[in-house]
């Protein structure tokens, strides 16, 4: 248990810090901006890459996998189900809030929770690896039909194919699966890149934190509450559940999909609302409420299963 404790305490930290620099304004006004192109376009891609290249196959392709995958597609179609049928909202809106309520953050704050609660930050690879080559096209092809007249799958393809995230990682898979040695004169400054990673990602979620005000949109409260409460509180039950019954998960792997089911929606879901110009609100108060509430949800399935 102190382990976790110190797992929690480190990523507390390092949120804290950019919530205090964001409210100080010590970065001033493009902080979020610099520090989010920074981890995107070059950080995040060599962290990728070097837990996916040393990553043992057997958890990268494990049962994780498939457990993982079928929590998130279970809480989709059951947000899209209720948000279509009951509140007749339209297909974008319905899209940006079922990822709301399934989609993960498992880069941000799933690999340092990998690293300090889990103690391997190659558990968070397949459903990061999951989300980038299924889940993200599939959503993105559905807001690009919703939003415009016409739908280009070469468009999506090439999008996603660019994404620097995605290739890191396919590389990484690439490495693994043939058993490539790098030297070190390779390895070593893609590790000494990939080591400035997570605490950049917290320090700039935590700026992203500061100055939110949530569930003040009439309208979409309900959208937002329902999300919230399947990311947080459903969705860790139904990987618990798929992974215990169907799969006969027990202790460590057991608790490995369930902590990965309890984190927080991704800010790429507000990216994407953005784009589309559909769910802002219920995009940004998802991600802010889950984020706040993941970690005694977290502490709590550590806690029981751990």
């Amino acid at each position: 248990m102190i382990d976790v404790l110190t797992g929690f305490s480190v990523v507390a930290a390092a949120i804290l810090a950019g919530y205090v620099i964001g409210r100080i304004d010590l970065l001033g006004p493009n902080a979020r901006y610099v520090l989010s192109r920074l981890s995107f376009f070059v950080l995040n891609p060599f962290l990728l890459f070097s837990v996916l290249a040393d990553a043992d196959l057997e958890v990268l392709f494990s049962s994780l996998l498939p457990v993982s995958a079928l929590a998130a597609a279970v809480i989709f179609a059951a947000y899209a189900l209720i948000a279509r049928l009951a509140w007749r909202r339209s297909w974008g809106a319905a899209t940006v809030g079922a990822l709301g309520a399934g989609y993960v953050n498992g880069n941000n704050i799933g690999i340092p929770i990998a690293i300090y609660v889990l103690g391997n930050a190659a558990l968070a690879a397949p459903i990061l690896l999951m989300q980038l080559l299924v889940f993200t096209p599939v959503a993105l092809a559905v807001l690009e039909a919703s939003t415009s007249s016409e739908v280009r799958p070469w468009r999506i393809l090439r999008r996603t194919l660019r994404n620097p995230m995605i290739v890191g990682a396919a590389l990484g898979v690439l490495v693994a699966l043939f058993d490539v040695d790098l030297p070190p004169i390779v390895m070593e400054p893609i590790s000494l890149l990939a080591g400035g990673a997570v605490p950049v990602l917290l320090i700039s979620f935590g700026l992203s934190l500061y100055g939110q005000r949530v569930l003040t949109e009439r309208g979409t409260r309900r959208d937002v509450i329902t999300a919230t409460a399947m990311k947080l509180v459903i969705m860790p039950l139904v990987a618990w559940a798929i992974g215990r019954f169907a799969f006969g998960l027990e202790d460590e792997p057991l608790l490995a999909v369930v902590v990965l089911a309890a984190l927080p929606a991704a800010q790429n879901v507000f990216n994407y609302a953005q784009r589309y110009d559909t769910g802002e609100i219920v995009a940004r108060d998802t991600v802010f409420l889950t984020t706040l509430g993941c970690l005694p949800v977290l502490f709590a399935s550590a806690f029981l299963l751990g």
